[in-house]
């Protein structure tokens, strides 16, 4: 912890102060004492205050964090930083002593960031919260998401799959909206990120190097969110990176390297009992004569590597800096999956007249290189191939009797490599106008261009699959551009008892995305990738090109008041004005208001002998708004079109009426979209009502908050009810229809007295979620849909009235009937199992997520377990659904024993949407536990090179509890219709992977 050179001019004037006071007050002096005083991670506090207990006689420590005073023998010092506990040392006759100074435990004075400005977290009013980099989880870790996983009570953060920097569901508060997903408003050091696409499959924060980060803060409630208005529906996730300290030099170098393996397999037959199922099926066996593990085949050991080397400092009190430079390359667990990433960082401040005048300078770089495999074909063969026909023949991977694809051969043919190249930089000058009001310029841009390339190359051998044999190749290029220009004004007053502060602001941003994708077919079997080949269009194989750019503006006006009396009674109030060029003429602003109260009960008299270290109690009301919808889509969009031989089109007619030939049907002009310049934002309405407290001299802290969220005006592409209509579909705001998110969130934390060697502290956190659709005017909005042969499209889950968000729909399955088939529950009692006989069972939300921590510290080692869960879900497994089924095992194809599960069952029966495939989606993980020592310095005699040396070992996804059977019942991989997020589907799913990670950390 650090603080800036007004901070520690502060404690220097205080410390002042005692030592000039009452200068003729006798002091007998018997021994001269030195010594070093020293923050929570070893480095030297300068300023911090040296006092004898009990006299006016004291001094404040160096540059180095070194003192020398004169004391009596007996006496004992007392040492003080700001931020800092005081700390008591007994002289008992030494001539030097050491200290180590522990962060402040009451926290009442932690600064929490909120939109545009900073506030004391004894001041806020809405619902924040925040981590701290000491804090966050460790191991491999490539985006912010994974950092936070299971640390914040009401924010739910799934990784899709365990692909290397996976895209991940970051759920704060429940599911609010049909269109946008559920990704919050991300904010990195106060620039705005766009959260469309780079053309990267994967996170798009994964430029961001998660060692370059010092703190993140989620906001929740409207209060808290409403000042970014139209974007904040999801929430928003504020990140600030590191900033030099004032009197604190340092240099940090990291370096680990991590082993990852396939977590849990799925028990799929082995070659023995696949012959003997194979049989029992009544199926033809095609036996080979191997024993192939698929699974270990087409898996691997993944090697990490991870290096940071950072210097910050301050050259003056005038002048800070942060500099990093990191590389990480992490392997994924099947071949040919890595994420690298090469990245930059430096952030400046410079201090002018007086400190009146001050410029932020924040610039972050970084080359991103993304190789990913075939997923869905890698994994469904890795679970569904003959076990008996050998991985390899003579040295070379088999080639397979019925012409299908070798998938070891694909690992040589198959590449999807996506590199990026991003730069988000900003400069951000303030000036003092006048005292107390402040003008503040905040520019920015973030740039990203992106390159992918995916390719096979041709393979002749395989002769039905005509992009393998003669080899195909698709490159990506997009570009996308975020500029902001933002101006501010804030006027801070104080006075006796009144603290106020005024805010008000403009802000502008525009978004500019282009892409172009060429795609090309037929390539020379030359051992050249097609990639470095040339390519002739022609008639069989022609090269097709797809080019779009859409350009986007977001201006907002905002102001927020916030004023406490007498650090008891708080107020807060927002109002933001937003205008979006993606909507129409007749609705392009929209308003966003919120107001909180606050009362810190702790701080009244009548709470002096209470026993409560802080009291506050919170509530809060706001709206706040949802624009990430397709850009033009309140305009009109027109096509060219004609009649085309055997399409039955009539979409022109014949200039002349005994035409007999397509030259006689001219192209015509069509709708494709009709405008609808009323459309109008999206908007979530949010009540909140907390509790913040603290007992026993602030060991236990803790926070309780209920929420009730209501999002309206619901956007949505939807089939006109008007079957004569110029286009098929049109955008509209669904009238009456809300979607509601209510629950409570529990935190809290358990710190015990780090006066002795052994100390510790635990805690977590618990949230509960209702939620549910209310006034849909549909039966149901399909969210999930199957895919594979005889299922696209069946409905698997939904938004449906009176139901839970993400609720599967679908039959009942209970068993199968003496003629092999399917028995589904006949819900209506009509006799007939039809399509009115599927029903909600289940949500793919869970109702219940949970986290808990035990930190264990003793002399110089320390020990972390971060575990989290979730319970009351449903996962759909559409894996087994494909895969697992006794047609599959009766075509030599592999399974589990869910395909036997029914003897009489007919290889005829279908495979049919229905809870057959629902399984309970609940877990608990173990999701990181670290083992540390902390070498100090002196210890081995290199005080002038080291301040400290950490030695780590790091587990991740140690264990999961679980009734899933299958990879992980943390995923996400179905189809999404419509543009609507899909839930809670697990369709041919990357296995997550178990990691363990050695890291070395040192500071000089």
């Amino acid at each position: 912890m650090g603080f800036s050179s007004e901070t520690r001019t502060k404690s220097t004037k205080n410390i002042e102060k005692i030592t000039n006071f009452k200068k003729d007050t006798p002091v007998f002096l018997q021994q001269s004492i030195s010594g070093t005083v020293l923050d929570d991670t070893g480095a030297p506090l300068p300023g911090a205050s040296v006092v004898e207990k009990g006299t006016t006689n004291g001094v404040t420590t160096d540059f180095d964090g070194n003192f020398t005073m004169d004391v009596n023998t007996d006496a004992i010092l007392e040492i003080s930083f700001l931020g800092y506990s005081v700390k008591e040392v007994s002289v008992n006759g030494q001539s030097r002593i050491e200290v180590q100074l522990e962060p402040d435990a009451t926290q009442l004075d932690d600064v929490v960031v909120v939109g545009y400005g900073t506030q004391k977290k004894s001041d806020v009013t809405g619902a924040v919260a925040s981590v701290k980099s000491e804090d966050f989880n460790k191991g491999v870790v490539t985006n912010p998401g994974e950092l936070l996983q299971g640390k914040m009570a009401g924010v739910n953060i799934a990784p899709n799959s365990g692909e290397p920097g996976a895209a991940q569901n970051v759920i704060i508060r429940g599911v609010g909206s049909l269109r946008s997903g559920t990704q919050p408003l991300y904010v990195v050091d106060g620039f705005l990120l766009d959260n469309s696409s780079t053309g990267i499959v994967t996170n798009p924060l994964n430029f961001l190097n998660p060692n370059d980060i010092a703190s993140i803060d989620v906001l929740k409630d409207a209060s808290a969110t409403a000042v970014y208005g139209s974007r904040a529906s999801n929430g928003v996730v504020v990140i600030t990176t590191k900033r030099g300290k004032s009197g604190k030099t340092q240099m940090n170098f990291s370096v680990s390297a991590a082993l990852s393996s396939m977590a849990h397999k799925i028990d799929v037959f082995n070659p023995d009992e696949f012959r003997s199922q194979v049989a029992a099926s009544g199926g033809t066996l095609e036996d080979y004569g191997g024993s192939t593990d698929w699974q270990d085949e087409l898996s691997q050991t993944g090697i990490s590597k991870n290096i940071d080397f950072s210097m910050s400092g301050a050259a003056s009190e005038k002048f800070s800096y942060f500099a990093s430079v990191g590389y990480q390359d992490q392997e994924g667990i099947l071949k040919n999956s890595e994420l690298k990433r090469y990245s930059g960082k430096l952030n400046m401040n410079q201090k002018a007249f007086n400190g009146k005048f001050n410029v932020d300078y924040n610039l972050t770089a970084s080359h991103t290189e993304n190789l990913r495999p075939s997923i869905t074909s890698t994994m469904s063969d890795m679970l569904s191939l003959n076990p008996t026909i050998p991985a390899y023949t003579d040295g070379e991977p088999t080639l397979l009797n019925t012409n299908q694809l070798n998938p070891l051969k694909r690992y040589e043919l198959y590449s999807d490599m996506a590199k990026n190249n991003r730069i988000l930089a900003s400069v951000s000058p303030s000036v003092e106008i006048v005292e107390g009001l402040t003008y503040k310029l905040n520019l920015g841009v973030d740039y990203s261009v992106t390159n992918r390339d995916r390719q096979y190359k041709p393979y002749p051998s395989v002769i039905n699959e005509s992009n393998i044999s003669d080899g195909t190749l698709d490159t990506e290029m997009f570009t996308n551009t975020n500029q902001l220009v933002e101006n501010t004004l804030t006027y801070n007053w104080n006075k006796d008892v009144h603290n106020l502060t005024l805010l008000a602001g403009h802000s502008y941003q525009k978004f500019t995305t282009e892409s172009r994708i060429f795609s090309y077919k037929g390539f020379a079997n030359n051992n050249v990738d097609p990639i470095y080949q040339d390519q002739t269009s022609t008639d069989e194989y022609p090269t097709s090109v797809n080019s779009s750019a859409v350009k986007n503006e977001l201006q907002s006006f905002f102001g927020r008041v916030n004023y406490s009396h007498n650090d008891k009674y708080l107020f807060t109030a927002t109002l933001r004005a937003d205008g979006s060029s993606k909507f129409g003429e007749n609705n392009k602003y929209g308003y966003f208001p919120s107001v909180a109260l606050g009362w810190n009960i702790s701080n009244e008299d009548f709470m002096a002998d209470s026993g409560f270290n802080n009291l506050k109690l919170r509530a809060s009301w706001g709206k706040t708004g949802n624009q990430e919808i397709p850009a033009k889509i309140t305009q009109a969009s027109y096509s060219e079109d004609r009649l085309i031989t055997g399409s039955g089109s009539l979409n022109t007619y014949p200039i002349d009426t005994d035409a007999n030939s397509l030259d006689g049907y001219p192209y015509g002009i069509v709708y494709s979209r009709l405008a609808n310049p009323d459309l109008q934002w999206e908007v979530s309405t949010q009540v909140d009502v907390g509790i913040d407290f603290a007992v026993f001299d602030y060991r236990l802290t803790g926070t309780l908050d209920y929420f009730n969220k209501v999002s309206s005006n619901i956007l949505l592409e939807v089939v006109p009810a008007d079957p004569i209509q110029p286009a098929s579909t049109y955008w509209t705001n669904i009238d009456d229809m809300k979607i509601h998110n209510s629950g409570l969130e529990l935190a809290l934390d358990y710190s015990s007295d780090t006066a002795g060697d052994f100390s510790y502290n635990i805690g977590g956190n618990i949230t509960y979620i209702k939620n549910k659709v209310v006034d849909s005017p549909y039966s149901v909005l399909t969210t999930g849909a199957a895919q594979g042969s005889g299922q696209t499209g069946a409905t698997i889950n939904g938004y449906i009235n009176n139901e839970p968000i993400g609720a599967f729909y679908m039959f009942q399955f209970d068993g199968i009937g003496d003629d092999g088939l399917n028995i589904f529950r006949d819900i209506n009692g009509d006799g007939e199992t039809l399509d009115n006989d599927r029903s909600v069972v289940g949500s793919a939300i869970p109702k219940f997520i949970y986290a808990y921590y035990l930190n264990f510290k003793y002399k110089d080692f320390d020990l972390g377990l971060n575990f989290n869960g979730v319970a009351g879900n449903k996962v759909y497994n559409h894996t087994a659904m494909t895969l697992f089924t006794k047609a599959q095992l009766s075509k030599s194809n592999n399974t589990t024993d869910f395909a036997t599960q029914y003897p009489n069952e007919s290889t005829t029966n279908a495979n049919t949407v229905s809870t057959r495939y629902l399984e309970d989606g609940s877990f608990l993980r173990l999701n990181n536990a670290t083992l540390a020592y902390n070498l100090s310095s002196d210890k081995i005699g290199l005080e002038n090179v080291f301040q400290n040396i950490r030695f780590s070992l790091t587990g991740q996804n140690l264990f999961v509890i679980t009734d899933y059977s299958g990879f992980d019942p943390e995923v996400n991989t179905g189809s999404a219709s419509g543009g609507v997020q899909t839930f809670g589907i697990d369709y041919f799913t990357y296995p997550k992977a178990r990691t363990f990670l050695i890291g070395l950390n040192a500071s000089f």
